[in-house]
């Protein structure tokens, strides 16, 4: 049973879900926390005297910005108030002219394409490896420094590290590379603001301390900051600083909400109060479930550490995956929320995420691991008779099928990221195909076209697609596939998915 009425408003629903036992393993990284925050109708203000302007700061927001260099370690910081998004915007306006060649790994948020639109940006990219476990993983910098030495006018170079399931990259190695061939490095570390401050081996070191020329986080994600709080750090002079608060400028709004600029700070100052203790007690939390779930026979928890092509590894973001159960991710997700009221980050095609912060409380880790110990009792003994054939039905009406009454077939698919992800040939510009006359046609008749859309199974929001690509037999047989066997697809303007707009020929 759902915790809201679904005829109720939006702030109805946002009351019912704050009052209901339902527990957060998702963003925001508060976790509905009461931090103290006055009531937000008496202090949301416009620019009056007394409190500076974000795009033109001398006062009480430049010494917040300081403030802010100096907490996470960087050279400069500018508060966002648009998200990572208009950081990685501006970071790669100011990187990259117009018209000019970006290095990109393939796995880089939809911001990163929409700025390579913007610019008119030639991309190029890297692909990460793939992971025993099924996901993406690291990126190989010898991958990054080949690339650079065959095209010697790319003028920056966008990674994400870490990534949305916590994989990071070898970023010290790639900035290597990066600066030998006198270009800056970004880092979307938008999942990682936490890592300056973990004392123990939980969380990586941060890209701030890996040579990265600039590194965007997002503070909602993973510390207490309200949502779309962000920050982007500068510390290089590969970096034109000038154009980069100019883009800034035109990216964020002309309003900035000094909510969310309170909301950094107060953010800010829980760090440097409790910053210590309560990292200290949250690396004991995860350690004593990740040894509690030890136990587990059938449920498979990702330790990147056992994993090829994994280089670093966020333990806050914790995988599970039930296919030796014959559950796929949806139906993990399902069961977790429905009967054990555990809302989690977010479902793929054979695992979950569970999102964690320092502001998670015993209970939840302690309300998580009780689940899945039960879920596995529940599910192993069918699984074990139904092993090669077909997953047994959860409980209730989840995936009951109606045929003979057989259990449901898996939804889960046999494809993972290795064989998903590749990189198509680039026809033109991603700016160039959109731009063009277009047409729609049928999805599977759209074998040789050159796509004005993206594809991407969501989550994790990877492109099978860009604009500008061609479309070849092997990846259309992918993608009606992913279609078929029920994965969200998102970037067609066809809800639907049955139709795409591609380059008129």
């Amino acid at each position: 049973m759902m915790y809201f009425n679904q005829n109720s408003s939006l702030l109805g629903r946002l009351t019912a879900y704050s009052e209901s036992d339902f527990y957060p393993f998702h963003m925001p990284g508060h976790k509905r926390a009461d931090l103290d925050f006055p009531n937000p109708w008496s202090v949301d203000i416009t620019e009056i005297e007394g409190f500076d302007n974000l795009h033109h700061p001398e006062g009480i927001l430049k010494e917040l910005q300081e403030s802010a260099a100096r907490l996470f370690g960087a050279g400069k910081s500018f508060l966002l108030v648009n998200g990572s998004t208009c950081g990685l915007l501006s970071a790669v306006s100011a990187c990259v002219k117009r018209g000019g060649k970006l290095l990109m790994s393939r796995n880089c948020h939809k911001a990163a394409y929409h700025a390579v639109y913007l610019r008119d940006i030639t991309p190029v990219y890297v692909l990460p490896k793939p992971t025993d476990f099924g996901i993406m993983g690291s990126l190989d910098p010898e991958d990054v420094e080949r690339t650079l030495d065959t095209q010697p006018d790319i003028r920056a170079v966008l990674v994400v590290s870490p990534t949305y399931d916590g994989v990071v990259s070898d970023i010290e190695k790639i900035a290597t590379a990066a600066h030998r061939h006198g270009v800056p490095l970004i880092v979307d570390e938008a999942h990682g603001a936490h890592f300056p401050f973990g004392e123990g081996h939980l969380f990586p070191k941060s890209a701030l301390c890996r040579r990265a020329d600039v590194v965007i986080q997002s503070l909602h994600k993973t510390l207490p900051a309200f949502t779309q709080t962000a920050i982007l750090h500068l510390q290089s002079g590969l970096v034109d600083e000038t154009a980069l608060r100019r883009f800034l400028g035109m990216y964020q709004s002309s309003s900035p909400s000094y909510l969310l600029m309170a909301s950094m700070e107060q953010c800010m100052e829980l760090i440097r109060r409790e910053g210590s203790r309560r990292f200290a007690d949250f690396e004991r939390l995860l350690n004593q479930f990740y040894e509690t779930c030890g136990g587990l026979s059938h449920i498979r928890l990702f330790d990147g550490a056992g994993e090829p092509n994994c280089f670093d590894w966020d333990h806050s973001k914790i995988l599970i995956s039930a296919s030796d159960l014959g559950l796929s991710g949806q139906d993990l997700y399902r069961i977790l929320l429905k009967k054990y009221h555990l809302q989690l980050e977010m479902a793929s095609g054979h695992y979950v995420l569970a999102l964690t912060s320092l502001m998670d409380r015993p209970e939840g880790f302690k309300r998580l691991a009780e689940a899945l110990f039960q879920i596995e009792r529940d599910y192993a003994p069918a699984a074990a008779q139904l092993r090669g054939q077909c997953a047994p039905a959860p409980p209730g009406d989840l995936r009951q099928t109606e045929r003979q009454g057989a259990p449901a077939a898996p939804a889960t698919t046999g494809l993972c990221g290795g064989d998903i992800y590749r990189i198509p040939r680039l026809a033109m510009t991603p700016a160039q195909a959109i731009e063009l006359p277009g047409q729609s046609i049928p999805l599977e008749e759209s074998a040789g076209a050159v796509s004005q859309e993206y594809i991407c199974p969501y989550p994790p929001g990877i492109p099978l697609l860009a604009p500008g690509e061609r479309i070849d037999e092997t990846l259309l047989e992918t993608i009606l596939r992913l279609r078929a066997e029920g994965f969200a697809l998102e970037g067609l303007s066809d809800l639907t998915n049955k139709w795409i707009n591609i380059v008129k020929s």
